[in-house]
């Protein structure tokens, strides 16, 4: 019996990557951890309650002084670098469960205006620029723009009016984007707005040019359509797939639900904590072989609300669910990973991701002692990790990477 349960913290930074200032200069002092720590004591006029975090090395690999530096379990701690381009969910979790990402980039429409334009026009479709901007209107209805929602140059979206196009029209304009983006998503958005979408069209950062999706009122008046289409991936070499063809239950919870593909998978999608830990633990209790991947995605929202106290309960609940989990996770060969997937400082002065090194903690309960492993160069080697503890071959990942902490399982 091995049972795997990988807890992904969502936007749970631990200090910046020496490339965080190249899009915005003032991301190098990002460290949602030690931000989140510093403003909530001060809050709360006490420290956060991270008893388990810290047992699970969270002080090893981040010098806070309200985190222990000792632990007495039997961990492996180190801290990731997150091995794809900009600070991305989407980007993170495939990358984590071995996607390959190195031909996947940061991207602004305006330099790729030319193929996209010609790709749509080859299928059929009427293309103009709007107003000489670099964004694009097809059909009359459907524009063609970067994302303002996430770090610049990471997704592109096409969005239409439902009241003036299908969704089925938008969907299948974002698909003909999609054959030519090097971009890691394509977001399809259809809505009900509150005036044309050209009222609601400005600059972003980076110097992109996009739709103010919350402005235009597709999030509030109800109806909204959306389907994100990734950059083109080899899923059946991805950790869930590897998991579920050698017979191993995949169970996938939270955003984990939405984002990861694997046909066989139990899908609990949930965004409230409690329920994510709920359904968490529940598909821990497996009586045999299991991989369980969660995302908590409440962390990630305080960053982009820019609340780092409600980031702070969060983890505090956060914590709570991970003493259950070791409870159940004791047996020789089990493996609890705590990470992230990018960083999320609620206090940095905007409510964009950060790229920041993540913490790798894993428990291992036939482990002597502490282990303070060294960087790694990317998140796929949590997924390379995982196989290993599953008894899996971590060469059957797209990516390549290194086994952290845990040697394979005697077969």
């Amino acid at each position: 019996m091995s049972r795997t349960v990988i807890v992904v913290v969502d936007g749970f930074g631990i200090g910046a990557m020496p490339d965080a200032g190249v899009l915005r200069p003032g991301d190098l002092a990002a460290d949602t951890c030690g931000h989140v720590l510093d403003r909530c004591r001060e809050a709360f006029g006490r420290p956060l309650r991270l008893p388990v975090l810290g047992a699970l090395g969270l002080g090893l690999v981040h010098p806070h002084p309200d985190l222990a530096r000792r632990t007495r379990l039997p961990v492996a701690a180190g801290r990731a670098a997150l091995g794809y381009p900009g600070a991305d969910t989407f980007a993170g979790h495939q990358t984590m469960m071995g996607a390959d990402f190195s031909r996947v980039t940061v991207a602004r429409l305006a330099e790729h205006l030319d193929e996209v334009r010609r790709v749509l026009t080859d299928a059929g479709h009427q293309v103009e620029l709007l107003d000489g901007k670099p964004l694009l209107v097809v059909d009359g209805t459907v524009l063609v723009h970067d994302n303002l929602e996430a770090d610049p140059g990471i997704n592109w979206n096409a969005s239409g009016r439902l009241d003036a196009v299908g969704f089925d029209a938008v969907l299948s304009i974002a698909r003909t984007v999609r054959t030519i983006a090097p971009v890691a998503r394509v977001i399809a958005v259809g809505g009900h707005a509150d005036g044309p979408l050209s009222a609601f069209v400005r600059p972003g950062d980076g110097g992109t040019v996009g739709l103010d999706t919350p402005a235009t009122g597709f999030y509030r008046n109800g109806g909204l359509q959306v389907q994100h289409l990734g950059a083109e991936l080899d899923h059946t070499r991805q950790l869930p797939e590897l998991a579920a063809r050698a017979g191993v239950p995949v169970t996938l919870v939270g955003k984990a639900a939405d984002i990861l593909v694997c046909e066989t998978a139990v899908r609990r999608p949930a965004v409230d904590t409690a329920e994510v830990l709920a359904h968490t633990v529940e598909a821990a209790r497996s009586a045999g072989d299991a991989l369980v991947v969660a995302n908590v995605q409440e962390t990630d929202l305080a960053g982009h609300q820019q609340d780092a106290e409600r980031h702070g309960r969060i983890l505090e609940q956060v914590d709570a669910g991970l003493a259950a989990l070791l409870s159940l996770l004791s047996e020789a060969g089990d493996r609890l990973i705590v990470t992230g997937d990018h960083g999320n400082d609620p206090t940095i002065g905007h409510a964009f991701h950060t790229r920041e090194y993540v913490p790798v903690l894993i428990h291992r309960p036939e482990a002597a002692g502490a282990e303070l492993l060294p960087d790694a160069a990317s998140l796929a080697d949590v997924g390379a990790t995982a196989a290993a503890a599953l008894g899996l071959d971590p060469a059957g990942l797209a990516n390549g990477a290194e086994i952290r902490g845990a040697a394979p399982r005697a077969s």
